[in-house]
């Protein structure tokens, strides 16, 4: 939930609550004459789930021996994985 900061005191301490938007991802609601007028928030970061097709068009691909090789080495690993024993850290 925002916290609620008169206009006032945000302009008097701008550098701090700018730095706790930045840095804290806090959210205000300004206040002015008691009344809502304006909300200082963080921006979204990150990529939009609509933007991840193009992501993924702009990647290197794999050459199909590479694809094949990558494949092998990923079954012989999963395969390794699947003969060890699993180590217990709290056993004394």
């Amino acid at each position: 939930m925002p916290v609620r900061l008169t206009v006032t005191e945000l302009v008097r301490n701008f550098a701090e609550y700018i730095n706790r938007v930045v840095y804290r991802r806090e959210s205000f609601v300004l206040l002015r004459g008691n009344k809502p007028v304006a909300e200082l928030k963080p921006l979204p970061s990150g990529l939009l789930l609509g933007e991840l097709p193009g992501l993924l068009d702009s990647l290197p691909h794999l050459q199909p021996d590479e694809a094949l090789a990558l494949a092998t080495d990923l079954e012989a690993a999963r395969e390794e994985l699947g003969r060890r024993e699993v180590d217990d850290p709290w056993e004394s």
